[in-house]
């Protein structure tokens, strides 16, 4: 049963509205707080922090929490917490991660990461990055994905990889890899061929349809170079890495005769072992299972098609094709993601990209918890653990 809830809107907050400073005539507004479960005090896994991309062009990324411990969700909690930071989080937040201590948000269209506190999401610095997509940590050492070029289709410019040392919050080196680089995955010596820990990239070209690209750049993170280049599928995409030291990769296909899929990519015989020939648009790996959510329109017909599924990792195969157990009804599943601790899972709705979407939280068993309005574009999901991601 869905727990009733109630705004809060304390009286502190309210003076802080009523007085607020005005920084170039900007007023900092407390976050919306609101209470949607009992909490849970003893929570191992203490809250998530969901990044909303905005809709590009808008500049309004924004950053709501949810706390574990007493059940309240915050709606865009960056400016209050970060009164001095005048232009807020930035245009269209496109990943969210948590390393050592710090929370870092990838803000595509303003070109940079914005480098927070992870407790308390508050503002330490930032690193400068065209056209940045998205993140992954090996050692005190940061790599960001750039498209490099512009924010355009038909940007003909190779990507890279950039180096960011955690310490200075400065860029080391830079890799060349394929067009258009989106997520990546880091693999230790124990995974790879030669005993030596590796980057993969998974390179689009989503800038230049139909030409896309298809491959994987392999990158040595000693020498810092592209040793190799894999090709798995138009257009791909996300990235997981399994404990058996696969990673999964969805493409998006050309939206007409290729449609989106998934793919399981052996590291050390470099190919694609698997296909799967289900729909794949957003994916997170829990122990040995692969969820996933998808949406696809056909851009022949305009008709779009919802789907879920599950993937056992450990025999590679799909295992349900359903994840919720009750008649709630998302539009735009736009994004996922499992507490390791409670299996109990999220999926976002983007709506219609220009007005707040919606965050349904469910029981381990597929039935609704509570759910609760967001930003604009709910796209990513990280949780927070105290006793291991704090300072």
């Amino acid at each position: 049963m869905e727990m009733k809830k109630y705004r809060i809107l304390p009286l502190c907050a309210l003076l802080s509205l009523i007085f607020a400073s005005c920084r170039e005539d900007y007023v900092v507004i407390p976050p919306e707080e609101t209470v949607v479960d009992e909490g849970d005090p003893e929570a191992s896994i203490v809250g998530f922090y969901l990044l909303n991309e905005g809709n590009m062009g808008t500049n309004k990324a924004s950053l709501d929490y949810y706390d574990y411990t007493n059940g309240v969700y915050s709606v865009n909690i960056f400016p209050s917490r970060n009164p001095n930071v005048t232009k807020e989080l930035g245009d269209v937040g496109n990943d969210l991660q948590i390393y050592g201590g710090r929370l870092y948000a990838v803000i595509n269209c303003s070109n940079l990461v914005e480098v927070m506190t992870a407790d308390s999401a508050k503002h330490i610095g930032m690193v400068d990055i065209p056209n940045c997509r998205y993140v992954a940590f090996y050692k005190d050492k940061a790599y960001v994905s750039s498209y490099a070029g512009p924010v355009e289709i038909g940007n003909m410019q190779l990507g890279y990889v950039a180096e960011i040392d955690t310490a200075t919050l400065s860029v080391t080196r830079r890799c060349t890899v394929g067009y258009n680089p989106e997520q990546m995955v880091v693999l230790d010596g124990s995974k790879t061929p030669d005993g030596k820990p590796k980057l993969y990239v998974a390179n689009s070209g989503g800038y230049n349809p139909p030409d896309y690209d298809n491959t994987v750049s392999v990158i040595d993170l000693e020498s810092f170079t592209e040793e190799k280049k894999i090709t798995v599928a138009k257009n791909i995409h996300r990235m997981q890495a399994d404990g058996y030291g696969d990673i999964y990769i969805t493409s998006r296909g050309d939206y007409y005769e290729d449609k989106s899929n998934l793919y399981c990519l052996d590291p050390r015989s470099g190919t694609v072992k698997k296909t799967f020939d289900i729909p794949a648009t957003n994916i997170c790996i829990d122990g040995d299972s692969l969820y996933i959510a998808a949406w696809e329109t056909d851009n022949f017909s305009g008709e779009q098609k919802i789907s879920y599924a599950i993937v056992d990792v450990s025999d590679e195969k799909v295992v349900s094709t359903s994840l919720i157990k009750d008649a709630t009804t998302i539009n735009i599943p736009y994004c996922i993601a499992v507490n390791p601790d409670t299996k109990e899972f999220i999926i976002t709705d983007s709506g219609d990209y220009v007005s707040p979407g919606v965050l349904y939280y469910f029981n381990a068993d597929g039935t609704l918890k509570w759910k609760q309005a967001t930003g604009d574009v709910p796209g990513h999901i990280v949780f927070f653990c105290r006793s291991k991601n704090a300072d």
